[in-house]
Order: C-alpha cells, then structure tokens, then sequence
C-alpha cells in the first residue's frame, strides 16, 4: 500500500531464523560436529592439483632450507642458496616450523 511503510526484510530472516532455532532445539535436539573431510568440505583448501604439486615441491626443498637456516644463514642468503625467491623461503620456514637468523 502506498504511504505505508514496508516491514524490514531483514527483521523478517531473522524472525524466522529464530523460530526455525526454537523449533529445533525445543524438540530436543543438539549440535553436531563433524571431523574436517566426513561432510567432504576442505577448510582453508579448494583441493586443486595444482596447489598439491606446489606443495610437493615445498616439501622436497624444506629440508636443504631447513639446514641452512640451522646454520645460521639469513633467509635471503638460504633462498640464493637454493636458487628460490625469499618469500618462498619464508613460506616453506613458516609451514615446517623453523625460523632463520634475523643478523647472520
């Protein structure tokens, strides 16, 4: 109707929200949780092949970084070392947990 202010839209969603909760758990039920991979949902990936090959090559090149940083050489020397960007370096130091000398 003209001159006739329209009710929130929003207020609506969440008052059916609420009812559909109530309803729910009113008839005795409970939460569920479901271990990462049952539902075959990946958090954090989008389970390309592409990022697996990627990763691949990480993990073949964390251990000569990883000695290195034990060694005592700065990311920048390490990365050249290995013939990788720094940032790359510091990538594959963060997802194996080392960290390399901040002043060699």
């Amino acid at each position: 109707m003209i001159g006739v202010p329209m009710p929130n839209p929003r207020d609506s969603i969440i008052e059916n929200l609420n009812q559909q909760l109530e309803a729910y758990f009113g008839a005795g039920r409970t939460v569920q949780e479901f271990a990462q991979g049952v539902s075959g949902v990946k958090d954090g990936t989008y389970g390309g092949g592409h990022s697996s090959k990627l990763r691949a090559e990480r993990d073949r090149l964390a251990p000569g970084l990883k000695q290195l940083a034990e060694s005592g050489s700065s990311i920048n020397k390490a990365a050249a070392a290995m013939g990788i960007d720094h940032k790359r370096a510091r990538l594959i130091a963060r997802e194996n947990g080392f960290k390399f000398a901040e002043y060699p």
